[in-house]
Formats: C-alpha cells, structure tokens, sequence
C-alpha cells in the first residue's frame, strides 16, 4: 500500500503518540471525505450547470452558497469568478460580507466584474476555469479550517486567492487578499464560538438557580400530602 508522509506541528505529533489513536485509518477517512468533496465540485463544474440541482449535487455547501451559485448563474454563461462574487453580494445575508464589513471593506462599495473568462471547450451553462478553480479552493479552504461544510466564508477566500479571476484583482485591490480574509474568517468564527459558549448556561449556575424553585414545589407537595 502506497505511503504519504503527514506533517504535523511539534505539540501535534506528542499528542498524536501519547493518544494512541489510529492515525492511519483517520487520515485515510479524511482523504476520502475530501476527495469526495472535490470530485462533486469537479463534476459539477464540466457538466451542464442546473441551478436547482445544485443542492442534491453539492450537500456539503451551505444553502447560502447553493443560493449565490443560483444567483451567478442567472447572470452569467459561463459563470465567472465575477459572478460568484455578484452572488454573494446579491444573496446579502452571509458571513462573506460581514467578514468584508469587519475589515473596513463595506460590500455596498464593491462592484462584480462582469470581464469575461476562459473556459473548456464543452457548450451550455457551466463555470469559467478560475470560477471552478476557486469552488476547489473553497472546498479546500474548509477542510483546512477543519469544517464539514462549505461557506460563503470559505468562497471569499477563494475568490481573493484565485490568481487569474476577475473577483479576486477587485478583491485584492481593496486589500483583502486569501490570507487576510482568512484570518479574518478565523478571528470571526472563534469569536462566535466563544459569545455562544458565554450565552450557554453553565451547569453550576443553572442548579443554583432552580434550587428555590425545586424547594418551594417540594414544600407545596408536601402540604397536599
């Protein structure tokens, strides 16, 4: 059976051995899970582009995503890096554009390219070579961040990333470039992980302040008893 190194940071690797864990069969498990990713963004991408079918097609996309691909669609043939960014520009909800917002970058101020880009050579609705190109990069992105889903946030960092799209010169003229929309992404998540860990109810503080309320039902059946 074919070999492939793994690296992993010092901290990692002492964990890794002291756990004891099968990493070979988790890391198989992780290979396959991405491959599976890229192959349906592959397959999507050099086939006929069915907006209503993107769902069933693409599950590990966010229905976010699934709508600022409609959404290129319908602007573009083929869709371009340009169109995916008019997506997320014109879906308005997601996490991309606050992440934008969150760098002094309000989306109101940016405007898709609608320049042009090359494609295969296979005819009807489909994506240019850096639109499919920056789908990769998404789905990479999000197994990098260790998530089993693939965002808008995951997309804007694709697109900033890709080298020769459209969205990603409008993108880096602005100064949000792959890796600080990526850091970006980071602070964000953590943070909201954080504020939702802080809202959470700590075990301690809830018996606490149930215990009056669980004495006084207590006394009360008593009486009736």
């Amino acid at each position: 059976m074919p070999k492939i190194n793994v690296y992993l940071p010092d901290d990692l690797a002492d964990a890794v051995r002291e756990s004891g864990i099968p990493v070979s069969a988790i890391c198989q498990r992780a290979l396959e899970q991405a491959v599976q990713r890229v192959a349906a963004i592959r397959d999507a991408t050099v086939t006929d582009l069915d907006p209503a079918a993107l769902a069933e097609r693409l599950p590990s996309f966010t229905p976010r995503l699934v709508t600022v691909l409609s959404l290129a669609a319908q602007r573009d043939d083929p869709v371009t890096t340009g169109g995916l960014l008019h997506g997320i520009l014109a879906e308005g909800q997601n996490l991309a554009l606050q992440i934008l917002s969150a760098m002094d970058i309000p989306p109101t101020t940016i405007t898709a390219p609608t320049t042009g880009e090359p494609t295969g050579d296979a005819t009807g609705p489909r994506f240019s070579k850096p639109a499919a190109i920056a789908l990769e990069l998404a789905v990479g992105e999000a197994i990098g961040l260790g998530h089993n889903y693939v965002g808008c946030e995951h997309l804007i960092i694709a697109l900033a990333a890709e080298p020769e799209g459209a969205a990603g010169e409008v993108l880096r003229a602005r100064g949000a470039d792959g890796r600080a929309i990526r850091r970006a992404v980071t602070a964000a998540l953590a943070g909201y992980a954080h504020l939702r860990a802080a809202r959470a109810p700590q075990p301690d503080a809830l018996t606490a302040a149930l215990a009056p309320l669980i004495e006084r039902i207590e006394r009360l059946e008593s009486r009736l008893n």
